[in-house]
């Protein structure tokens, strides 16, 4: 026979462009249009609805960049059109490639009630099937004219991803306002040839199936009359029947679809355009789900559950019955789909807790997996913590984005620093936005690592990161690839049942150790640093806050701020999510961040001043209260005294130019071009710098990677480097413990303060820079005289090691990596920290020298700053403080201690005398990392801890405060019946725990 194969397939596609789909709707006429453009922000629904409005024609120019306008349409159904379904076709200018990304609407009723989204792949609105004719339609449209950021050429700079900035022309055009007759036979036409022609285009071009379906797809175009489409259409169908009702291999992979629409809390819109972009999408899910039975659609971020709640009521109502139905899936047990690298150890653990406890409250929902498709790589102290919080699986596809190693599982069990494991799955479909096509599914079933071991998969099924989630053709192409020959199987299933499904058949995956790096995206770990900031300052101004509100509690009766607290631990929350830490949205968001960090600040510092004032008492008495979990200066951890005297530092000049630190422990050399040259350890006689190199050095790179310009550093920026050496000018301190150096490079200035503290093992730099640069990278470097094939990198609840070398291509793609408080290096007995006080971005390099001493230079550099130009073409402009410090001869424990006393400075008060803490404990490996009052307003007193030196550790915990009772507990504070309760005399507590093990314990006071 001959070859006729494609020339059946370009005939499929042409009559199904330019015949068949422009037939679903055969019949139109138009919908008189009126409109209202609302002044500001959005405003309420009555208020839109109420407006006064006037005319608007198809075609004409709409929508100022980020503001709101009123639609009102209105019609009437002809007579004619009785017994047929009909809908509105409501197009406000959509461009079908960017659903999520540009205009939006959401349609009500004239009495406020919802309809339905509108997006660029959603543009319908069901009127009646049937109809009876000469029906009056009156609908409102609340239509968003968010700007398109992220464009055809992507990644160019734009002002519109502000409203301070974006201007007043108007970005869309009115297209199409109709009412249509809907033909479902065609519809379901169109639906039968997309998904046989898709399938067709996967199977191999010598396979008989293929050819089984272009016969009959070549048939079915045969009985369609070209000139009747609508009454040829069932016909048509026909001549598909029997390829559509082969049935699937018995081997054939099994997918779980879901029904998803990832949006991200805050990306390329602001965080309260995302308040209605879940307002649009849950409405169109709550339809969709009525009109499709088997259809499951699954919804994760408790925060964006909270804001249906809190601002569309009348949303959320078909919301609680959908989820009461068991349709409509809370997902993922966090408060938002958080970036997992900074969040430090609270506020990680935070965020299972306020999302679990949402789901609980508001349905009795536990959810049991970790839902977080598109985060940026997973730190290793993840897996105890969503054990911790009682979950037990793991949901991400981001892996897939990796540039240089492919992963090598899809399914699998991920063990953390302390051991514990969790079951973990990346869909092979390679997308969070899976539309059914046959190619998304073809691939998931070729992609799947894990085959002849196990057959499931996940698809989440939706249009995503601006939001839409599912549409009906989805639905319909899903249901014909139930059990199709040639395909995997789909079915509808929620997160649970497949995760279920999927640990039932697959008992003994392979196992991952480690962090989950993604080999992409490294510079959010840098870009926005005053976002970085103010989340790094607010974890540990919580701690202050919930430390002595919770001790003035027990010990002064002080009424501990639950609301308070509740509120702003929210907050800080949703401003971790993974496109608002990580710097990569829009500049109207990160505005935003640094106004609510700085209002969050005073909330929290007064709460702490107030707290403290309650604990001081009346008196003269001068105090330092001690928020760090270990002792300084003679003040113990979590409480007030008053500090030892540490000796003292001297000043001296130094031959050649510069000067000289010296307190006895430590000699710093700070030569003429303010770089420390020497930082020799006194007790131990061993120098810290590598021999011909300086410390304190800046280095200025280019930085401008190929695509995801806040999101990525790629590595041939170190291909070219200026080391900054110039030096304004170099003064003494004026309290003789410091150095102060001013330089200028570009259009910015940096002054640093270099001190070193009497009695102290720590040189502290202090970097103030006046940025002006763009397209650049700032980094801060430490060249180290130190032999270190690995060094540790806290993460949550412990610490994680990376190798210095890169023996392998897994090791080279880690040329840029996260920490948060400290980095270590050591040879046996000696070591070197790095502290620091707000950032996380680094890298580490050895070289071994060709002098003489053929030592090894193992050098640490700290990210300080980017200035990429997309999304925010201001991105990190102006001035920044940071503080880090070197610290040499330090142990891992010292690493701990100095990293929590950078971030937790001393507070002064005067008052009666010494302040006991509630908890003490005599181990300085064990690190108490919450003191608090229960959320439950029991007043029981929770403490949670951890071991943070990698050792097995038995510990003594001694509470302040007679107690009544003892009960281990999870992350929600709920008894953990299979746990052994640690032995108890009295007021002492014997813990013994295992490398970085968590626990957090609840003391009902007697």
């Amino acid at each position: 026979m001959h070859d006729d194969r494609t020339l059946i397939e370009a005939r499929l596609k042409r009559v199904l462009d330019e015949r068949i789909r422009p037939a679903v709707y055969p019949e139109s006429v138009p919908l008189e249009v009126a409109v209202w453009h609302a002044p500001g922000e959005p405003v309420p629904v009555e208020e839109g609805l109420a407006a006064e409005v006037e005319p608007i024609s198809v075609g004409a120019r709409w929508g100022a960049p980020w503001g709101t306008s009123w639609f009102r349409v209105t019609g009437t159904v002809p007579e004619a059109w009785a017994g047929r379904t009909v809908e509105a076709l409501l197009d406000l200018g959509f461009d079908e490639n960017m659903p999520g990304f540009q205009c939006e609407g959401l349609v009500y009723r004239p009495d406020g009630s919802p309809v339905k989204g509108l997006n660029p792949r959603n543009q319908w609105v069901r009127i009646g099937a049937p109809v009876v004719g000469g029906e009056e339609v009156r609908l409102h449209i609340e239509a968003a004219s968010n700007p398109v950021i992220l464009d055809y050429h992507p990644f160019l700079p734009t002002r519109l991803g502000d409203k301070e900035t974006a201007g007043s022309e108007p970005q869309y055009t009115l297209t199409r306002m109709d009412l249509a007759v809907f033909d479902e036979t065609v519809w379901q036409l169109v639906m039968d040839l997309e998904v046989l022609g898709e399938l067709m285009a996967e199977l191999p071009v010598d396979s008989a199936r293929r050819y089984e379906i272009l016969r009959a797809v070549d048939r079915a175009l045969d009985a369609v009359d070209l000139q009747d489409v609508n009454g040829t259409a069932e016909r048509a169908r026909r001549q598909l029947t029997e390829v559509l009702a082969a049935p699937a291999v018995p081997s054939a992979h099994r997918i779980s679809a879901v029904g998803h629409a990832h949006i991200d809390s805050a990306w390329l819109w602001p965080l309260r355009e995302t308040v209605r972009k879940v307002a649009r999408t849950t409405s169109n899910m709550t339809a969709l789900l009525e009109d499709e039975p088997e259809f499951v659609f699954a919804m994760s971020q408790a925060q964006q559950w909270a804001w249906v709640r809190d601002h569309r009521p009348e949303v959320w109502a078909r919301v609680k019955k959908a989820v009461a139905d068991g349709r409509f899936v809370p997902a993922g047990g966090m408060w938002v789909e958080s970036d997992t690298n900074m969040p430090g150890s609270e506020a990680m653990a935070r965020q299972f807790v306020h999302g679990k406890r949402f789901f609980l409250d508001e349905f009795g929902v536990e959810n049991e997996e970790a839902w977080l498709p598109d985060t940026f790589g997973f730190a290793a102290g993840l897996p105890q913590i969503i054990k911790a919080a009682g979950s037990k699986w793991l949901l991400t596809q981001k892996i897939s984005w990796s540039q240089t190693n492919k992963f090598p599982h899809h399914t699998f069990q991920w063990e953390g620093i302390d051991g514990t494991r969790i079951f973990t799955h990346f869909p092979p479909v390679d997308t969070y936005n899976c539309s059914m096509k046959g190619s998304e599914i073809a691939h998931a079933a070729r992609n799947f690592k894990d085959k002849g071991r196990a057959r499931h998969s996940l698809a989440p099924t939706g249009w995503g990161d601006g939001g839409g989630g599912t549409t009906r053709e989805m639905v319909a192409k899903a249901a014909r690839l139930r059990d199709l020959e040639g395909s995997a199987q789909v079915v509808w299933e929620s997160p649970q049942t497949f995760f279920e499904k999927a640990q039932a058949e697959y008992p003994e995956p392979p196992v991952w150790v480690g962090e989950l790096y993604l080999e992409l995206h490294r510079a959010t770990l840098t870009s926005q640093a005053k976002t970085k900031q103010g989340n790094r300052r607010s974890e540990h101004l919580l701690r202050e806050a919930e430390l002595w509100a919770a001790t003035a509690a027990v010990r002064a009766g002080y009424a501990y701020p639950y609301e308070e607290l509740d509120r702003i631990w929210k907050t800080v929350l949703l401003h971790q999510f993974h496109d608002i830490l990580p710097g990569s949205s829009i500049a109207w968001v990160h505005r935003e961040a640094r106004a609510t960090y700085e209002r969050i600040a005073g909330e929290l510092t007064e709460i702490i001043e107030d707290a403290q004032r309650a604990l001081a008492g009346e008196g003269s008495t001068e105090l330092v209260f001690n928020s760090a979990p270990h002792e300084r200066a003679g003040v113990v951890a979590g409480g007030a005294g008053v500090p030892a005297t540490t000796g003292h530092t001297q000043l001296a000049s130094r031959d050649g130019g510069g000067f000289v630190l010296d307190n006895g422990l430590l000699r710093i050399e700070i030569d003429a071009q303010g770089l420390v040259v020497s930082a020799y350890d006194i007790t131990a006689g061993r120098e810290t710098i590598a021999p011909g190199r300086a410390a304190n050095l800046l280095q200025l790179h280019p930085d401008f990677p190929n695509m995801w310009d806040a999101w990525d550093v790629d590595e041939f920026y170190r291909n070219t480097v200026t080391d900054l050496t110039d030096t304004a000018s170099l003064t003494a301190g004026p309290d003789g413990t410091s150095v102060h150096v001013v330089r200028a490079f570009g259009d910015s200035h940096v002054t640093q303060v270099l001190t070193l503290p009497p009695g102290e093992r720590r040189l502290v730099v202090d970097t103030e820079v006046d940025w002006h640069e763009t397209e650049k990278f700032l980094k801060l470097a430490f060249p180290l005289d130190l032999h270190a094939e690995r060094y540790a990198s806290e993460t949550q609840y412990g610490h994680a090691y990376r190798p210095t070398h890169t023996n392998t291509s897994w090791e080279a793609a880690k040329f840029e990596a996260c920490n948060h408080r400290f980095l270590h290096l050591e040879e046996p007995g000696w070591g070197v920290a790095v502290v620091n006080d707000s950032t996380y971005g680094h890298d580490v390099t050895r070289t071994v020298r060709t002098n003489s001493d053929q030592g090894t230079t193992t050098t640490v550099r700290v990210s300080l700053l980017r200035a990429p130009r997309f999304p925010d073409p201001e991105t990190d402009q102006g001035i920044h403080h940071f503080r880090h410090a070197l610290i040499p001869g330090a142990s891992i424990g010292d690493a701990v201690r100095e990293g929590w006393r950078i971030n937790l400075p001393e507070r002064h008060h005067t008052g009666a005398g010494e302040v006991a803490p509630l908890v003490t404990v005599d181990n300085d490996a064990v690190v108490i990392t919450a003191v608090k009052l229960a959320d439950d307003a029991s007043g029981d007193v929770i403490i949670r801890f951890h071991e943070a030196h990698g050792s097995r550790v038995r510990a003594t915990l001694t509470a302040g405060f007679d107690i009544a009772d003892l009960t281990v507990t999870d992350l929600l504070e709920r008894p953990l019946t299979d746990t052994p309760v640690p032995e108890r005399d009295g007021d002492r507590i014997t813990v013994r725990l295992r490398p970085f093990q968590l626990v957090t314990l609840r003391l009902r006071r007697a």
